[in-house]
């Protein structure tokens, strides 16, 4: 009897913990690029396939790229599925791109000490290009007002303080989690994860109840593949892709065969291609770069006791600053890359590519060719017919279109297969 009840009060505990409520939890620390946007959309409809309650989003970002934080803000308004983005841990920030993902989330929390917003769109990736500083202004000004409306078409969305989303953008302004509830910015202020699921609980989100309080949370780690990209897309990681690929292939052109140069300068161009379309790459600075490459070349065939290699220094430095926006933090790309990959580039033109160019010009020095152009004694008389000659240590046929006396001396002309052809010393 003990046992039997023994086994019910088991059976209605393993009931009662297989009916607890799930939260699913993704943590978003750094830049937002593709990666995130494909990670968070798939945490959504994972999240959904396991029946939780919300996705709870932690998230502490300097900002990103405008296309894929579209994307992010599209996969939220377009999600079956409340999304809490949650401002965390303390000192955390959801600056630009964070700001405007922040206010798309179906609930908005931050913890205490973290701050919100400069939304402004030169941090959103926005790097116009134009060849006139008027352009360029007319650009960016274009960009600061879709900027402007895009993110009060998402307050107006979630019902939050419109004038201030954006005066974030207009004005690049910025709040503490406290300032922001109280311009009713976000909905809650919690200082962890447990104090926020409590509040969360009863909350009705887009028609539906939550019910968070005690809820087991799962965390949705990022794939693999999705953590290799968001490592991958940073302006520094494109600038020695793009150096590699000069390297590799240029190193192949050089030592044709050696094959290994080659497959890795193809790869790491075709890596570094891709990157060009995500980031916001200046076209200016390519071609300096380009520049650089070409006066480093004409050096080595012509030389002009360094004038043009000075000049592409200049110009690969030049270019290498301009890469990328460097008013933007975000995708500024720092000297301590950008002096040594200078000096490296300059030196693997000067004493590795020129060097193996100049190699290939030095005369041959092994094999048949090496005997083109001696002069010997001949062992036999020469004709037309044939003769012999001794050279390089062996006995060789040779001919020649004028008869030759033995014992006078002869020149080689050319190899034709086992057979030298000579004339005479005297011609």
């Amino acid at each position: 009897m003990r046992t039997a009840f023994t086994s019910l009060v088991l059976c209605l505990f393993c009931v009662a913990a297989g009916a607890a409520e799930k939260v699913s939890l993704i943590k978003i620390d750094g830049t937002i690029g593709p990666a995130t946007a494909s990670y968070i959309s798939r945490s959504i409809e994972q999240a959904q396939a396991q029946n939780a309650q919300c996705l709870v989003i932690e998230l502490n970002t300097p900002g990103g790229l405008l296309d894929s934080t579209q994307k992010i803000v599209q996969s939220f308004l377009g999600s079956p599925l409340p999304v809490v983005v949650y401002v965390a841990p303390t000192g955390a920030t959801a600056t630009s791109a964070g700001c405007f993902i922040t206010i798309a989330a179906s609930v908005s929390a931050m913890a205490p000490a973290t701050t919100i917003g400069a939304a402004h769109p030169v941090s959103l990736g926005g790097n116009p290009i134009g060849g006139e500083e008027k352009t360029d202004d007319t650009m960016k000004k274009k960009l600061e007002n879709f900027s402007v409306s895009y993110i009060e078409t998402i307050a107006a969305r979630r019902k939050r303080n419109v004038e201030w989303a954006k005066s974030a953008v207009r004005d690049s302004a910025s709040i503490t989690a406290e300032k922001a509830l109280e311009l009713k910015v976000i909905d809650l202020i919690a200082p962890d994860l447990p104090a926020l699921l409590q509040q969360l609980n009863g909350r009705v989100v887009d028609g539906k109840t939550l019910k968070t309080a005690g809820a087991e949370v799962s965390e949705i780690r990022m794939s693999s593949s999705e953590h290799v990209f968001q490592k991958l897309w940073r302006p520094e990681v494109m600038f020695v892709l793009m150096l590699i690929a000069i390297y590799g292939i240029i190193g192949e052109l050089t030592m044709p065969g050696a094959i290994l140069p080659g497959v890795v300068g193809t790869i790491a161009l075709i890596l570094a291609l891709y990157m060009s379309a995500i980031l916001p790459v200046n076209v200016t600075g390519l071609a300096l770069i380009g520049l650089a490459l070409l006066l480093f070349l004409f050096d080595i065939y012509a030389p002009t006791h360094g004038i043009l290699t000075a000049g592409g220094i200049i110009s690969f430095l030049i270019g290498s600053l301009m890469l990328f926006n460097r008013a933007d933090p975000l995708f500024r790309l720092s000297l301590s890359y950008i002096i040594p990959a200078t000096l490296i580039t300059a030196a693997f033109f000067i004493f590795v590519f020129g060097k193996g160019l100049r190699a290939q010009t030095l005369p041959v020095k092994v094999g048949v060719d090496t005997m083109i152009g001696q002069t010997v004694a001949a062992l036999t008389p020469i004709d037309s017919r044939g003769g012999r000659i001794f050279i390089e240590g062996e006995n060789w046929n040779a001919v020649s279109d004028t008869p030759i006396e033995q014992g006078a001396l002869v020149r080689v002309l050319g190899v034709e297969g086992l057979t030298l052809k000579v004339t005479s010393k005297e011609k």
